[in-house]
């Protein structure tokens, strides 16, 4: 845990569900701001990089339900340390933890700020090889994909599923580096030779080992999430270059009934209620 228990002036804290991507950033800008924050993880690993500061108050572990979450917001507010706000910025397609925060707040009174995150450059890719859109991955099970050589990159829980809805297709997989997600790859019957352990690419350079990986592989068919940049983005560039054919799956509405902000807006709207 980075700081420790609030004792501060009420109104000044805010709660933030992230992950790796969005969440450390977003948690730099809201200290800046003057906001003391607490910021919930599920792993170890995506709490370590988030700043050390001593005003954000690191906790590791699934939220746990929302009755649980009404029950945290309501100790906090008993003690005099109420949140301001529950902020989203969890992944688009986490959606039992979306329905969570929302029934939570909803309970406890507090407000749920949703981070939406941004649209995602297209690359034009090669002629014949606009994206197939997914409305669910039991769509799958509605493609020719016999003998083509697919990349999942869809997260390692749904592998199992999406490699019974193309038995014809040959697996495989990219993964993040977890004991448990290579676990499910293998579950799911990807081939161990076919199953590629990394984080997402960062910088100038992003996509280059998963292009070398497309091309060492032979990929003819990528499945990628409709989740914004950078995974949704990476995965258009990749395709686009290598003339694979792209299948997307559509982002679930998991969040309509709650207005979503770009960063600019939360931010802009977090600053006014600091004031």
């Amino acid at each position: 845990m980075h700081g420790a228990p609030f004792d501060h002036p009420p109104g000044r804290r805010l709660w933030l569900f992230s992950g790796t991507g969005d969440g450390p950033p977003l948690a730099q800008a809201l200290l800046a701001q003057g906001w003391e924050l607490r910021v919930s993880v599920v792993t170890p690993s995506a709490a370590r990089v988030y700043p050390a500061a001593p005003q954000l108050e690191l906790r590791v572990g699934p939220l746990g339900g929302a009755d649980r979450l009404q029950a945290a917001l309501a100790a906090a507010q008993g003690a005099g340390q109420p949140f301001r706000a529950v902020i989203d910025a969890t992944h688009p397609f986490a959606m039992r933890v979306h329905g969570e925060l929302q029934a939570g707040c909803a309970q406890a009174g507090v407000p749920l700020l949703v981070l939406q995150r941004g649209e995602t450059a297209i690359p034009p890719p090669a002629p014949g090889l606009q994206p197939t859109w997914l409305d669910t991955l039991e769509a799958l099970a509605q493609l020719e994909l016999g003998g083509e050589r697919l990349l999942l990159a869809i997260g390692a829980r749904h592998l199992a599923r999406a490699v019974s809805l193309c038995p014809g297709a040959v697996p495989h997989a990219r993964v993040l580096p977890r004991p448990g997600a290579l676990q499910q790859a293998l579950a799911a019957g990807v081939p161990p030779e076919h199953v590629a352990c990394l984080l997402p690419g960062a910088g100038p350079g992003v996509g280059a080992v998963e292009a070398a990986l497309v091309r060492q592989w032979g990929i003819t068919v990528i499945l990628a999430r409709q989740s914004g940049p950078p995974s949704e983005t990476l995965w258009r560039r990749v395709a686009a270059a290598e003339g694979c054919r792209l299948l997307l799956l559509r982002q679930p509405n998991s969040r309509q009934q709650v207005q979503g902000h770009s960063r600019a807006q939360l931010l802009a709207l977090l600053a006014a209620w600091g004031r």
